[in-house]
């Protein structure tokens, strides 16, 4: 994923790695790069004209007034028709969600970690330079190269203004898609990249870090000097540019993201979530120690616990570093597989918890059940859409209090069967 880019690693993981196919192959749904880089006013954008051409020229008219040259324009059009295949991934709906551990089995291969290693010495030069620019530990920026494009084997092969101008004719957020398309032509009309050249995921995230076009105006670093932002094939400007991001995030430099940890016995679960940052002096004095018997990272931010899988998975005291990574992904499964393989590239990151790699997962059917009888129990969902996200886990959270059960907020099929029994 940057606007906050759909990344090819996958935006929306939600709590687990899921969605639609993408390039890379990890799963990505719609852009969430994060970030955030604002988004052009583009003019009110009319009732969908009833063929792609009609709506060119009318588009043609904005980007020309947005500044888009008019060269520019046309060459970066010439011939450009609809991708069905698309308009298939914007539609598409999984009917299963990966359980977080077999994202990260994925994620953090001993392939990926061999290959970051690898790549962190023969780049370590200009790594170093980076992080003394921007404050951000080499071995994360390498981390997320590896995801996003297995460190830039797989930048995508579709082409980025055909894709969002496909998105912003007739996808599912087309006024979202017509912005990231005014962004993409305003790169070319930079000249940082070559219409030939720009070629990303499905939905238009672009480079071996994986930008959204709005991200690429706002964070992109030409730290070769060249004169062009290249992401795709330019090393110090890949690594600056995701260093400069993740900066802009709020990164603390000389930190680290957190660590596994231990929770005590008895502990209230209601606490778990980001929603909830205490020091770490004060997590400690309630019983948290870390899961490797020595002494917890030191912060000088908030701390949070999570627990992706439930009382019964592993759990993590997360700092405001690993906050930046959901900035450049809002996904809990990708800001963990960005830490942990980041560990892992300098020796650590084996979890000393195990996974309950037993448990079923939901259907996207069983996450609409759940959803429906939560909100009839009076735990309002704000919605019935088959993605757990914030609201239900929330839901799900105050249903397990009332029952008795940790209230961790990971739904399970024996909680759905018991809303089912009434």
């Amino acid at each position: 994923m940057v606007v906050r880019k759909v990344t090819l690693a996958g935006a929306m993981l939600a709590m687990a790695a899921c969605s639609a196919p993408t390039a890379t192959g990890t799963g990505s749904a719609a852009p969430t790069t994060s970030a955030a880089a604002p988004a052009p006013t583009a003019t009110q954008v009319p009732t969908r004209p009833a063929t792609f051409q009609e709506w060119l020229a009318d588009f043609r008219v904005d980007a020309l007034a947005y500044g888009i040259s008019p060269a520019t324009f046309d060459a970066a059009f010439a011939n450009v028709t609809p991708d069905p295949q698309v308009i298939e991934y914007d539609n598409f709906q999984p009917e299963f969600t990966r359980p977080v551990w077999e994202y990260l089995d994925n994620a953090i291969s001993a392939s990926r970690v061999s290959g970051g290693q690898q790549r962190m010495q023969q780049n370590a030069a200009v790594l170093g330079d980076v992080e003394r620019r921007y404050g951000v530990d080499r071995r994360f920026i390498v981390a997320i190269w590896g995801l996003e494009s297995g460190f830039g084997g797989n930048v995508g092969s579709f082409d980025v203004i055909r894709s969002l101008a496909t998105l912003a004719y007739e996808g599912n957020r087309t006024e979202r898609f017509r912005e990231f398309l005014l962004q993409a032509l305003e790169i070319l009309d930079r000249g940082d990249i070559s219409r030939s050249r720009m070629v990303g995921s499905w939905a238009g995230a672009m480079g071996q870090t994986q930008f959204m076009p709005g991200s690429y105006l706002t964070y992109a670093v030409d730290f070769d000097g060249d004169g062009h932002r290249d992401l795709w094939g330019s090393l110090p400007d890949v690594f600056a540019s995701t260093g400069n991001y993740l900066a802009d995030a709020g990164w603390k430099s000389g930190e680290t993201w957190g660590a596994e940890v231990v929770l005590p016995a008895g502990f209230d679960y209601r606490l778990s979530g980001d929603d909830t940052r205490r020091s770490v002096a004060d997590w400690q004095a309630m019983g948290v120690r870390a899961a490797s018997g020595g002494a917890l990272p030191a912060t000088t931010g908030q701390a949070s616990v999570i627990v992706p899988a439930g009382h019964r998975g592993p759990a993590f005291l997360v700092y405001d570093n690993f906050r930046a990574i959901l900035r450049y992904n809002n996904a809990t499964s990708y800001a963990l597989a960005v830490s942990l393989l980041a560990d892992r590239l300098q020796g650590g990151g084996q979890l000393v918890a195990s996974w309950p790699r037993d448990q079923q997962q939901l259907s996207h059917q069983d996450r609409i059940d759940l959803q429906t009888l939560l909100t009839a129990r009076g735990y309002d969902t704000r919605g019935v859409d088959g993605i757990i996200g914030r609201n239900s886990r929330e839901a799900v959270r105050a249903y397990q209090a009332e029952i008795g059960l940790p209230a961790d907020g990971y739904p399970t099929m024996d909680l759905l069967a018991r809303l089912r029994q009434g």
